[in-house]
């Protein structure tokens, strides 16, 4: 089978089992095993693939036919323009986030200590230390495996951040200039409505924000109070649906500055409230 022949069969399997961008994914899967770029692609295509590259290039095939992400076979995904490992123990970084990062970036002053609360694979707090160094980051998950990623990526992308294995608070200690978050934030129900891609493969657990997707909004935002600096910020990733309910437990709990930033298809993506005097 030559190089052309994968693709094409590759592009023709993944579209009969119903998977997005079924072209793009055969060719980076064929990428992948054999190590090639578009332009060794072009000059070679008509050649024959070795044999072992084509047996690994079906059963990866194969893989992705069944919904599983590319980026879990891959084992990675770029965010903010760095390379972030993934496996199936973190959620797969996605482009709505980096609207946080702007966010917070834009109201980050060096020397600030920053606290990243639910960091699954670390893209936000990696992210802003990549762009602001002097940062003191502090980042904790509840999950022992989703920090061992975390703890890869920050030495991939060469920062250095405190890890701290926590169920939201119940292990951090100090005051913080900034706390971010991407907490849990699908309803219960709405869950078995996704994707293949995200319903059977995503951590569950990074999922599931409760009956009405507020429970890690409300914690939050009531435990963060003691945790903030006069004058720090809170700023959460929601679900597109959510910006008035949280900008509204924000309100009660006496936050101020309190406003919604949409992402670039015109969603509610970010909330940001102070905790100025």
């Amino acid at each position: 089978m030559t190089y052309r022949e994968a693709v094409c069969r590759g592009e023709s399997l993944l579209k009969e089992k119903g998977i997005a961008d079924a072209g793009c994914d055969a060719w980076l899967l064929l990428s992948m095993v054999c190590g090639i770029d578009r332009n060794f692609y072009y000059m070679h295509m008509n050649d024959a693939m070795a044999a072992g590259h084509q047996l690994e290039y079906e059963k990866v095939l194969n893989i992705r036919a069944g919904h599983m992400p590319l980026q879990y076979i891959t084992g990675e995904q770029e965010f903010m323009g760095l390379r972030f490992l993934v496996d199936r123990d973190v959620l797969i970084p996605r482009w709505d986030t980096e609207i946080l990062v702007e966010e917070a970036l834009k109201r980050i002053k060096p020397q600030m200590e920053v606290l990243d609360l639910c960091t699954g694979s670390g893209c936000i707090i990696i992210s802003i230390l990549k762009k602001e160094p002097s940062i003191l980051a502090t980042a904790s998950d509840v999950s022992g495996q989703a920090l061992r990623i975390a703890q890869k990526n920050a030495a991939l992308n060469g920062v250095s951040v405190n890890l701290i294995e926590s169920d939201l608070f119940c292990n951090i200690a100090g005051k913080f200039d900034m706390i971010v978050s991407n907490p849990p934030y699908i309803k219960t129900e709405e869950i078995e409505k996704l994707m293949p891609e995200v319903r059977e493969y995503e951590p569950r657990k990074a999922l599931d924000g409760s009956a009405d997707g507020l429970f890690f909004y409300r914690n939050i935002i009531l435990e963060g109070k003691r945790f903030l600096k006069p004058a720090g910020y809170l700023v959460f990733e929601i679900g597109s649906d959510q910006g008035e309910e949280v900008c509204a437990l924000m309100r009660e709990a006496g936050y101020n500055k309190i406003e919604i930033v949409k992402d670039l298809a015109g969603h509610n993506r970010v909330v940001i409230g102070g905790n100025h005097v």
